[in-house]
């Protein structure tokens, strides 16, 4: 099996669970039930969806892939944060309880985070040029040992973590192979141009998270004066169209380049006051969703 195999054939648009608020950081905010989360999916005809935190999903790999096809629902893959830059710590075994996942389900891409160590999105070590080796050697490891098994394995730039900027992007391009996934909202909330980076690499865009952003309040999350999670609390994360992020160029520029890999919705919520009143989180996902098929028309 070759990495064009694992990819789908035309633009896919697939839901994520962090836009119903379900998320791995601790005390994140009331956590929507999975059965909710998935009919919500269906009834807004989305055809996959990425996994979730651990624990979101039945943790055996074919309970995980029973309960989706419930919904009709195909798996895609998932977020996955790992520490990477410690030598004394080796990620490839939590990678493969994770590509058991993927391969018991039909999903093809693992989603890595460059974990600091510490729980949440707040505030990151700075890397000495040993850690930054090691780093970059496990990104190969996982990337090679994925394809090895028959998935990809793609490094996600995001706030807080080891990999979050326009220079550390910089970095993982110049120093490995590994193939990305785009998050245009961290790349943005991060201060890095999200299209110019993709323009970039075409090459290396292998999976993309579509969210948009305030950057106003992004900068304050990067200059230390916020948390990451008062800020999201706060309303960082828009609806796409309604932030500063502009999606439609960024899937113009895939569209043109030929990308057939998957557009996965994100706004990254935060439910502090229990079960939403009324419509809830649906209504914004419907938003995004309308607006991403719109261009990819």
């Amino acid at each position: 099996m070759t990495v064009s195999d694992l990819r789908p054939a035309g633009p896919r648009v697939a839901g994520a669970p962090i836009s119903w608020g379900v998320c791995e950081v601790p005390d994140w905010g009331y956590q929507m039930p999975r059965e909710r989360v998935m009919a919500e999916m269906e009834t807004l005809g989305l055809m996959a969806t990425e996994f979730g935190p651990e624990g979101f999903l039945p943790d055996a790999p074919e309970a995980k892939k029973a309960f989706l096809e419930t919904y009709h629902l195909q798996a895609v893959g998932g977020f996955l944060p790992v520490l990477l830059h410690d030598p004394a710590s080796d990620p490839l075994a939590s990678v493969d309880v994770f590509i058991d996942n993927c391969l018991a389900t039909g999903a093809g891409v693992v989603v890595l985070a460059a974990s600091t160590g510490v729980a949440g999105y707040d505030a990151r070590p700075v890397l000495d040029e040993l850690q930054w080796k090691t780093l970059l050697s496990n990104l190969d490891r996982i990337a090679d040992h994925a394809v090895e098994r028959g998935v990809i394995a793609v490094v996600h730039p995001h706030i807080g973590t080891m990999v979050e900027n326009a220079d550390d992007v910089q970095r993982v391009v110049d120093g490995s192979h590994i193939g990305f996934c785009i998050d245009t909202g961290h790349l943005a909330a991060a201060g890095a141009d999200p299209v110019s980076i993709t323009l970039a690499n075409l090459d290396r865009v292998k999976h993309v998270h579509l969210k948009d952003v305030d950057t106003a309040k992004a900068a304050k999350v990067v200059a230390g004066e916020v948390s990451f999670s008062d800020a999201v609390a706060d309303g960082m994360w828009q609806v796409l169209g309604e932030g500063d992020v502009d999606i439609a160029a960024m899937i113009a520029a895939l569209r043109d380049a030929g990308y057939d890999g998957w557009y996965v919705l994100e706004q990254d919520l935060m439910l502090k006051n229990g079960e939403p009143e009324g419509v809830g989180p649906i209504a914004n996902v419907r938003k995004c969703l309308d607006f991403v098929t719109a261009a990819l028309a």
